[in-house]
Formats: structure tokens, C-alpha cells, sequence
């Protein structure tokens, strides 16, 4: 949708809001008199504006019954003026007139108030508004111009390499296979096989319980969340083994790198086949009552996970076939080539090993692809590579082998081992906001940069791709609205106390659940978006918000962009302010500057 289609659908919904604001005053004028709610929940809706009557306009509003309802132009001690005097104009009736009114019919009014909001949100949502979200934008936490970026820098696995879902199920057969090979679990675990979109990245494990949910910024768990294996948990029972809460205290929820004495978040796109391995195994021990540790199991699925990566069959299976693995490798190329020809340095800090970065750097970028880079770090061991000055920096030479020589500069061309942060910051001077650096682990790669060396941050989350598709659906769109609609007023309407009314609202709060449940749904059918619960950001996305300064679905995001471009956070509404319509709509919707020039790319 074009800038000038947002701006007339931004006036527009101005337009319908004065307008539902001055019929509802109207109305809620006349209910107070008695004739409203006498008329039924259904046929006064609209009507000061219907036939392209203004509510504001001079007609006034009819008697009813036996009442008398005053005409708008002549409300008691109305001043009109008469050259320079001012004149006492007395009413019409008195207030005893107004005794003898019907008594209001809360039920009615309440759902009169219900099918007038309904259709005001169905008039608000015209036809295209639903596509307004770009998948290739870069979303900003806070402000960054890229001018002032000379550097950058990247992470290697999902961040510069992307890889497809098939790798998952790989990771996930063979730490199961792990799992009852070399750990003697029961031969029956076997039998499970891979579930795609069961978890979702950002998840929390209650390690004693053996309980996966997901957890919001609050610490609070998102009840309808909460699984034992395969199967969700009660909400009952969720109270009772929290003791009457849904709450989890601070020094139980994950520490600051997302693991806690008694929990441990999921934070990584790698993390999925360990979360679904996990829920398996548990599955089978509780459908089978089959008496086990929790700590054990996750102790023992952990390595079996790491022994995935330890004994290098993912590196084999992606140097093996890389094509199969690797996606938009031409992305990652077009990428690079653009920083470096506007000479940007660039550098690469990765956990992965230099054989294993080499081959799918060749594959994306072609075989020169370090003389793109002006440094290059394999096997960092990283989140205490940025948090840590023990190991020192180690040579590789032209077959990979470890050098003795001291380091004593980072030269272009060559490939370095290990070493940390403090070394790097002092032999390159490389500090501040000059320096961006993109990855995937919020607490690996960012957290550290972010709060302890000032330096810029972007967060790779790819499944921004998915969940905005979703959002640009018009059943998401209408879903969400009315659940919003629904909501205010819910909140409005409670001061009414009476059993009939009582009534209504329960049927209010039992739609706004289901619409809740549907909207979840539309994302993940166990867990929902990994950025929201039902109104609350998820722990994942508070995360995301304090670790990193902009986040997007790849680094492709960036060729949409000029490199001298200012990313501006949307400045979103305390809940002690007004909604802005134009910054609510605009920001982050319109199409980038430069996407007609990914054609060739895409």
C-alpha cells in the first residue's frame, strides 16, 4: 500500500473515530434518558449518521413515548447571542419531566453497545490494509545511523549462513539415536519422530518438573502454554505446582545467559531440535508411568544435542551437500560485496570451525571470499569470548593448524583461533557506535556487546519472515481488532453489576478467550508468536529489545537500505498515552527504498 493510501486510510479512521465518539455520547445521552435501550440491541446503531446526517448537525433528537428528549440546538441555559448581549434562553421543561422515564434495560444496552462497536471495527479495516507489513524491514529498538557505522561485523551460523528446516530433523534423529544408543534410554523413544512447528525459539524448561512454556516479560507463565511431553497441562494443575501462581520468581527464571537453577531458555534457531527431543522423551516415560529424573533426562538430552556438534556430523552433513543446507547464499553475497565496495571493514567472529566456515563461504561468496574480510575469528567460544580475557588470540595457518607465534596485530588475510574481546578491542581500537555487529543468540552474541562495550547490535530472528505473513492475513487483522474492541469494552462496561448484565460479560469474556486462542493459533498452535502472549511480550522479546539495536528476518534486510540511512525507533504509546494513528501505521510498513532493487536477488 502506497504512503498516500496509509495517510488517507490513517484520516479515515480519524474520521470513523470522531464520528463513533460523537454518536456514542449521543447515545449514551439518550440511554441516560431511558429511550435507547427500549429500542432493542440492534436498530438505534448508527443511526445519527446514517443518510449523510452529521452527528454535529442541528436536527435534534425525537421524543419517545411519552418523554420529552431536548433538540440539540436549545440544551437548558443555552447563551445566544444578540449583537454584544447575551441572553438566558430558559428550558423548555422541567427536570420533573424527566421522573416519570423507563427504567434502562442494562442487557440491551450492553449488547446495543457491542454490535455498534462490532460494526465500527468491521468499517475500520478496509480492503488491503492487511499487507501493509514488509518481511525485508528493519525493525529499530533504538536509534542507529548507519553514517556513523565503519565496521561491521557477523556471526557465521544463521546470521551469515542461513539453513534450511531439514537440518532439524537431522540434529534431532541423531541426538535421539544418541539418546538410546550410548545413554541405554528405552528403545521406545525411537519411535518418535520429528515434529516441525512443535517449539518455538524462546521458550522456557522447568528443569526438576520437566515442563516446557513460555514465559512473558513479566515472568509470568502464559497459561494454555505449559506442556508435560506432548501434552498440555492444565491450568489448574500449572497453579498448584507453582503454588497458586502463575508467576516464576526472578531467582528462578534463566540468569543472564538464559540459565537458571531451576530454569533454562531456549534462545537459539539450534535449540528446536533439543526442545522437541526433550518433549519426546518425557512423552514416553509419562505415557508409559514409567518413574524418572527430570534433571537427569535434561542433563543426558543436552549432550546428546552437543555430541551433534562436538563429533561434527552437522558440519559433515552441510560440507557434504551444501546446496541442500544453505539458503540465499547469493543474499550473503550481494551483502558483503556492497559493504566492502563502499569501504566498510568487515569481520567475522564465529564458534564454528575454519574448515567448516571456509566451505560454505565458497560456496555463497566464492573463493576470494576473505579478501572481503579484514579479520576473521573461528572457534571463539563465544559468550566468553566477549566476557572473558583468559584465552589468548592463536594463528591458524594455510591448512588450518595452530601456530605459536604471539599476536601481537589482526591482519587481513589471515584466520585467528580462540583469543577474546578485551585482546581484539586493543589491537584493532575498534569501539563505540562505529562498530555493528549482527547474530542470531541474543545472549551469545549480543548481550555483552550491548551492555558492556557500547557497540551496535542487529539481531538475525528469521522467523519475522513467517510470523509477518501471518499478520498480514486479513483473519489476523480482523481477529485482532475486534479482540482489542472487545476488550475496551469489557473494561468499560464492568461497572454494570446486575445478574443480567453479569450475564453478558461472561459471554464477552468467553468470546475474548476463544478470539485469544484463535489468534495463538494462527502462529504456533502450542506456543503462539514468540514475541507476544496474549497482550504481554513474551521473555524473548524483552530480550530482544534490551540486547539489540535493530533486528530483522536475514541480513538481505540491509540491501533495502542505504548505508547512510537513520533507523528511528517507533515511538509506541505508554499506556498512559494516546495512540498516534500516522506513527502507529506508517512506521515500519511502507515498502523500503530499495527492494525494486532486490529483484534480481529474490
Amino acid at each position: 500500500m502506497s504512503c498516500q493510501k496509509i495517510r488517507k486510510f490513517s484520516h479515515a479512521l480519524l474520521q470513523k473515530s470522531k464520528t463513533a465518539s460523537l454518536c456514542r455520547g449521543l447515545k449514551t445521552s439518550v440511554a441516560s434518558y431511558g429511550n435507547v435501550a427500549s429500542r432493542g440491541p440492534t436498530n438505534q446503531i448508527g443511526k445519527c449518521c446514517e443518510n449523510g446526517q452529521s452527528c454535529g448537525s442541528n436536527s435534534g433528537i425525537q421524543a419517545t413515548g411519552s418523554t420529552a428528549i431536548p433538540t440539540s440546538p436549545s440544551p437548558a441555559n443555552h447563551r445566544q447571542v444578540a449583537g454584544k448581549k447575551f441572553k438566558e434562553v430558559s428550558p423548555k421543561f422541567s427536570e420533573r419531566a424527566f421522573t416519570t422515564a423507563p427504567k434502562i434495560d442494562s442487557k440491551v444496552y450492553l449488547w446495543s453497545r457491542y454490535n455498534e462497536m462490532k460494526r465500527l471495527v468491521h468499517d475500520l479495516i478496509p480492503p488491503g490494509v492487511c499487507s501493509l507489513l514488509n518481511p525485508s524491514t528493519i525493525y529499530a529498538n533504538n536509534e542507529v545511523d548507519l553514517d556513523e557505522v565503519e565496521i561491521y561485523g557477523f556471526d557465521y551460523d544463521y546470521t551469515l549462513a542461513l539453513y534450511s528446516n531439514t537440518l532439524d530433523t537431522m540434529i534431532y534423529n541423531t541426538a535421539r539415536d544418541f539418546l538410546v544408543k550410548h545413554y541405554k534410554y528405552p528403545e521406545g523413544i525411537s519411535k518418535y519422530d520429528y515434529i516441525p512447528n512443535f517449539a518455538t525459539r524462546g521458550l522456557h524448561y522447568d528443569i526438576q518438573k520437566g515442563l516446557l512454556m513460555k514465559i512473558d516479560a513479566f515472568h509470568y507463565i502464559q497459561l494454555g502454554t505449559v506442556y508435560r511431553g506432548l501434552n498440555p497441562v492444565p491450568d489448574e494443575e500449572v497453579l498448584e505446582l507453582y503454588g497458586g501462581t502463575n508467576h516464576v520468581p526472578l531467582e528462578e527464571v534463566s540468569g543472564f545467559y538464559g540459565k537458571g537453577p531451576v530454569m533454562k531458555q531456549f534462545m537459539d534457531v539450534f535449540s528446536i531440535p533439543e526442545m522437541t527431543l526433550l518433549a519426546a522423551a518425557n512423552d514416553y516415560f509419562n505415557s508409559n508411568d514409567i518413574e524418572y529424573d527430570p534433571g537427569h533426562l535434561y542433563k543426558d538430552v543436552s549432550d546428546a544435542i552437543g555430541m551433534v556438534h562436538i563429533k561434527g556430523y552437522m558440519y559433515k552433513w552441510i560440507m557434504q551437500d551444501l546446496e541442500k543446507y544453505i539458503l540465499r547464499g547469493d543474499e550473503t553475497y550481494a551483502v558483503l560485496h556492497r559493504l566492502a565496495s563502499h569501504g566498510k571493514k568487515l569481520f567475522l567472529i564465529t564458534n564454528s570451525p575454519f574448515s567448516f566456515v571456509d566451505k560454505g563461504m565458497k560456496y555463497m561468496v566464492g573463493k576470494d571470499w576473505r579478501e572481503l574480510f579484514d579479520i576473521v575469528i573461528v572457534q571463539a567460544d563465544k559468550p566468553h569470548f566477549f566476557n572473558s580475557c583468559g584465552k589468548p588470540f592463536r594463528r591458524l595457518d594455510s591448512n588450518g593448524d595452530l601456530q605459536w607465534d604471539k599476536i601481537t596485530s589482526l591482519d587481513k588475510g589471515q584466520v585467528y583461533k580462540q583469543g577474546n574481546l578485551f585482546d581484539f578491542l586493543r589491537l584493532t581500537g575498534w569501539r563505540g557506535s562505529k562498530v555493528l555487529y549482527f547474530g542470531d543468540h541474543l545472549y551469545s552474541d549480543l548481550a555483552d556487546l550491548m551492555l558492556r562495550h557500547g557497540w551496535r547490535t542487529g539481531a538475525i530472528v528469521p522467523e519475522l519472515e513467517v510470523e509477518t505473513r501471518v499478520v498480514n492475513t486479513e483473519q489476523y487483522a480482523q481477529g485482532l481488532t475486534w479482540l482489542q474492541a472487545l476488550t475496551g469494552l469489557l473494561e468499560r462496561m464492568q461497572m454494570h453489576r446486575d445478574p443480567e448484565s453479569k450475564k453478558v460479560l461472561q459471554d464477552w469474556l468467553k468470546e475474548r478467550e476463544e478470539l485469544r486462542a484463535v489468534t495463538k493459533n494462527l502462529f504456533n498452535p502450542h506456543f503462539g508468536s514468540i514475541f507476544r502472549t496474549c497482550h504481554n511480550p513474551t521473555y524473548f522479546s524483552r530480550r530482544l529489545c534490551r540486547f539489540s539495536d535493530v533486528y530483522m528476518a536475514s541480513i538481505s534486510c540491509l540491501l533495502n537500505y542505504d548505508l547512510s540511512y537513520t533507523f528511528y525507533p517507533r515511538r509506541t504509546p505508554l499506556q498512559h498515552e494516546a495512540p498516534l494513528w500516522m506513527d502507529q501505521l506508517c512506521t515500519g510498513c511502507m515498502k523500503t527504498p530499495f527492494l525494486e532493487e532486490m529483484a534480481h536477488i529474490r
